[in-house]
């Protein structure tokens, strides 16, 4: 496996964004960028797909602020750099990245992340379907709401991703990986013996499902019994994710 750390200059986000990159063979044609960076080496299996090229991005000290959904505020005003981190992506890194190996031909290109850096990926693949063909959404932080929890909040209309999808069109092509611990989390907020992220999870597939994406062939779930949100279940969930056939057919 070959390895390259990187410290990238963003005007976007000002400052230095630090990028490890892992690949195995001579030339990758898919890209599989990763949200919270930091965490990947204690991620990634001994072998790689050999297609694939591996850049994990570390987070800075506004994670909360850079990750979200571009555009659009959660209730405690989260996420007010994630337009800028989608610059930083699209209009900083690709470029660079494109630049960095010019001898990959890099063909598809996938996003993931965990947590809150989970929503932030999927936000961006849906969002840019002509770039990113694949979401991986560890864990994902899918409460990300409009409202506190209250007399007037509303599962229906104040989860935001949920509502993105909703006002959204299907895309050919794209698919979206999920994953969910049975213990997460305890918060049970509808009191229906669900934990609030698996809910979630299940209900934001049920909309990519109603734009026309079909089970098992482009929305992927998988439920790890005794899985929390650590990196030691995440590492379990990214053998499943590096296993589809995304990841090895060309």
């Amino acid at each position: 496996m070959q390895t390259s750390r990187h410290d990238i200059p963003s005007v976007y986000l000002q400052r230095q964004v630090r990028l490890e990159a892992w690949w195995e063979g001579p030339a990758p044609s898919i890209l599989l960028l990763v949200n919270d960076g930091q965490e990947l080496e204690a991620l990634l299996p001994p072998d790689l797909p050999a297609s694939v090229l591996i850049a994990g991005i570390y987070a800075g000290e506004q994670r909360r602020a850079e990750y979200g959904t571009a555009g659009v505020l959660d209730y405690m005003g989260q996420g007010a750099l994630a337009e800028n981190y989608t610059r930083f992506i699209l209009r900083e890194l690709l470029p660079w990245l494109q630049q960095q190996y010019p001898g990959m031909q890099l063909r598809r290109r996938a996003f993931a992340g965990f947590s809150l850096g989970g929503l932030s990926a999927l936000d961006m693949v849906w969002r840019y379907p002509d770039l990113f063909q694949l979401a991986g959404v560890f864990s994902g932080s899918l409460w990300w709401r409009s409202k506190p929890l209250g007399s007037d909040y509303q599962d229906d209309k104040d989860r935001i991703m949920h509502q993105l999808i909703r006002q959204g069109t299907y895309h050919p092509g794209q698919q979206f990986f999920f994953e969910c611990g049975t213990d997460d989390e305890t918060a049970d907020r509808n009191q229906n013996g669900i934990i609030d992220s698996i809910d979630d999870t299940l209900d934001l597939m049920n909309e990519l499902v109603l734009k026309g994406y079909k089970r098992n062939e482009e929305v992927f779930y998988v439920e790890i019994k005794n899985g929390r949100h650590d990196v030691s279940t995440w590492k379990i969930a990214m053998d499943l994710f590096l296993g589809l056939p995304f990841f090895h057919h060309d």
